[in-house]
């Protein structure tokens, strides 16, 4: 699968794009939000690991540009130190799902797989 690692801490975005791409992944690193947005549109990736908090543009703003240019077939995953229940309930609905730092990638394809599927059951 195609992954873009979105992450403003450099050794933390290449360590789980290594992760992934042991993992058979294809993993690209972006580490401001003008980054990801231009490597969405390049790489044109099937899921998305989104810090929330980028130094550039908000997570929630990557996200907005993201769905634009992919739509609904890309995976959106927001990651972020701080729990689910503490993110602006209008962010929730860019993101596919919350992740809490720090992450185990190692089941990483079951969970795009379970994303997909959730979202496809009526």
């Amino acid at each position: 699968m195609k992954v873009l690692v979105v992450d403003d801490n450099p050794d933390l975005a290449r360590s789980s794009a290594l992760l992934l791409e042991l993992e058979g992944h294809d993993a690209r690193v972006a580490e401001t939000g003008r980054e990801a947005v231009a490597a969405a549109a390049e790489f044109r990736p099937e899921a998305v690991l989104l810090d929330l908090r980028l130094p550039d543009l908000p997570g929630a703003e990557v996200a907005r540009h993201v769905r634009a240019e992919l739509g609904r077939a890309v995976v959106i995953l927001g990651v972020s130190g701080l729990d689910p229940e503490d993110r602006p309930p209008a962010e929730a609905e860019l993101f596919d799902r919350h992740l809490v730092k720090p992450l185990d990638l190692t089941d990483f394809g079951r969970l795009v797989g379970e994303v997909r599927r959730a979202a496809a059951t009526p």
